[in-house]
């Protein structure tokens, strides 16, 4: 195990792992022939750079290293080498019941929402096959378990099935206490069956109690570390996954996945610095194995972390790198896999973010959908951010009409994705709604009922929180509410509100920036020249150009002495 970091590349190397066809078999298994199986040689470093796993139950001696390999893949949610690498254990070993368990576990994203149901079909022929094959007590109580989440997948909705399997899960953790491994999937259960609206996290608590205590003797598992970090991803808890999460990236050094997921704390603790980071690495990583593999275009996974780089460039107001960003990702077209949200989201949030939070708002106001292979119609929720930063740019321009149209096609977007089931994502929706509805109120001169619908708007992202693949809201609703506090002459409110606003998202340059304005109108320099010097040392190792650090060292020179 490497104790050193990894730095900016990750050194990729095809796995001697070969595959064979199913005709070419000593067993062949016919009824695998109608499942698209993914197979192919493995793109990865050596195994000790995912992780230490030993999970192999009961296959072949031969295939335990592949297997062992597969699931710390898994763990890391690099999920289509673990399938390739379960496949070959199943192509080695047909009677390998826990083979066929991994592909179901590698095609299920459990933490996020998947719109497509092929998996789904896919996942239940695959099980339905090992339901054949001879196993012992625990791998049926795996197969079991996994079975229930695929089980009526077509008339129960998948919060229930989550729950389903997260009970299946449990009992398989009371009843092989010596197993590690239960311990670990009945944690990402837990977190994965948790009530989006619990603010009490307890699910998310209970799942890294157990974390925590596995951690103590398995310090190099990738999925404690990495499961840590998620249960841990609010603002309220983030402190507790700190030491985890600078740790992570180097128990899995060869996963893009774990390069990138501790930005999730950092981000969340405003440490952008060790965000940049990790996003670069990450990003790097993920062009390595793009083109390691021969992949035709870019990994899903270089924008996902793109999209955490740039939010992070911008809070320390460094526009320079975050443009740098967006103009490399305008070259980009083809990315794989295309159907995923985190493909769409980058490409809409990133030139979204740039535009607001600088305030550009003519830009904003006529931002345009990012020309490559994303199917727009079919990413409603990330159709919305572009149309909801079209409203704002419009709002600030006096566009009221402009603003209006955008509110309502942002009204027929979250109408189609109720449509679809996923409330959560319609809530997303309906809080950018809020926030455009109350400025058109302010800018008609109907200030009190803007308040109101930016409060609203401000307690349903309480309860929402953000959404997984984001590192936050575009701008966050007590930013809007504290502005118009701030437009109404009340700065002393707008003040309270940015203070609050920076309790729950820390160190965001806007919102240090708009403290220090409040305090100032209010009359309270003393206040204002902290927080401007609060945003002076953000800025400090980036030279940023934005107006904003100008005007802080005005301040300060003339409040100094």
């Amino acid at each position: 195990m490497k104790s050193q970091n990894t730095g900016l590349i990750v050194f990729f190397v095809i796995g001697i792992l070969s595959f064979t066809n199913c005709k070419n078999k000593s067993k062949p298994i016919p009824e695998l022939a109608a499942i698209d199986l993914l197979r192919g040689e493995l793109i990865l470093c050596s195994s000790e750079q995912f992780g230490e796993v030993s999970f192999s139950l009961s296959c072949n001696y031969d295939t335990r290293e592949t297997f062992d390999l597969a699931v710390s893949l898994l763990h890391s949610f690099e999920y289509e080498e673990a399938e390739k690498a379960f496949v070959q254990v199943l192509d080695a070993d047909p009677d390998c019941a826990m083979a066929y368990w991994g592909v179901a576990m590698s095609i299920v994203h459990s933490l996020w929402y998947q719109s497509d149901n092929s998996y789904l079909e896919k996942g239940s022929k695959l099980l339905e096959i090992a339901s054949k094959i001879p196993k012992g007590e625990r791998e049926k109580d795996y197969l079991d378990a996994i079975s229930i989440y695929y089980k009526d997948w077509d008339t129960v909705d998948q919060n229930t099935r989550a729950l389903l399997y997260e009970k299946k899960m449990e009992k398989i953790y009371n009843k092989y206490p010596e197993d590690n491994e239960a311990a670990v999937f009945y944690a990402l259960a837990l977190r994965a069956s948790a009530d989006r609206k619990d603010k009490t996290y307890k699910n998310q608590k209970k799942s890294g109690k157990i974390l925590e205590n596995l951690f103590v003797d398995q310090p190099n598992h990738p999925g404690i570390a990495h499961y840590i970090i998620h249960n841990y991803d609010y603002p309220e808890l983030a402190h507790l996954a700190l030491p985890t999460a600078r740790r992570y990236a180097d128990i899995a050094p060869a996963s893009s996945h774990a390069q990138h997921m501790p930005s999730h704390i950092f981000t969340r603790l405003g440490l952008w610095d060790e965000s940049i980071q990790s996003n670069v690495s990450s990003a790097s990583s993920a062009r390595c194995y793009a083109e390691a593999s021969g992949m035709e275009g870019h990994w899903s996974n270089e924008l996902h972390a793109m999209g955490y780089l740039v939010y992070a460039y911008l809070q320390k107001g460094d526009n320079k790198n975050a443009n740098e960003q967006y103009q490399y990702m305008k070259t980009i077209y083809d990315v794989y896999p295309s159907n995923i949200a985190a493909i769409a989201y980058p490409f809409a949030a990133v030139p979204a973010r740039i535009a607001l939070e600088n305030g550009r708002w003519d830009v904003a106001a006529n931002l345009q959908f990012h020309e490559s292979e994303v199917k727009w119609d079919q990413f409603p929720w990330q159709s919305s951010l572009l149309h909801f930063t079209r409203a704002i740019g419009s709002l600030h321009l006096k566009n009221l009409s402009a603003a209006n149209e955008e509110l309502e096609i942002l009204s027929t977007l979250r109408q189609e994705i109720l449509d679809g089931g996923n409330e959560a994502n319609a809530n997303q929706v309906l809080i950018q709604m809020k926030i455009v509805q109350g400025w058109l109120h302010f800018y008609s001169e109907e200030e009190d009922a803007g308040i109101t619908l930016l409060k609203e708007a401000v307690e349903m992202e309480d309860i929402t929180g953000v959404h997984g693949i984001t590192p936050g809201k575009l701008i966050p609703a007590r930013e809007f509410l504290a502005e118009m506090l701030l437009a109404m002459d009340k700065p002393l409110e707008a003040l309270q509100v940015y203070e609050k606003n920076l309790n729950v998202n820390p160190n965001r340059f806007n919102g240090i920036y708009g403290a220090a304005m409040a305090a100032k109108r209010f009359g309270d320099q003393e206040k204002a020249y902290r927080y401007f010097e609060e945003l002076l040392i953000l800025t400090e190792s980036s030279q940023s150009d934005r107006p904003e650090v100008k005007e802080a060292k005005t301040f300060i020179q003339q409040h100094t002495g």
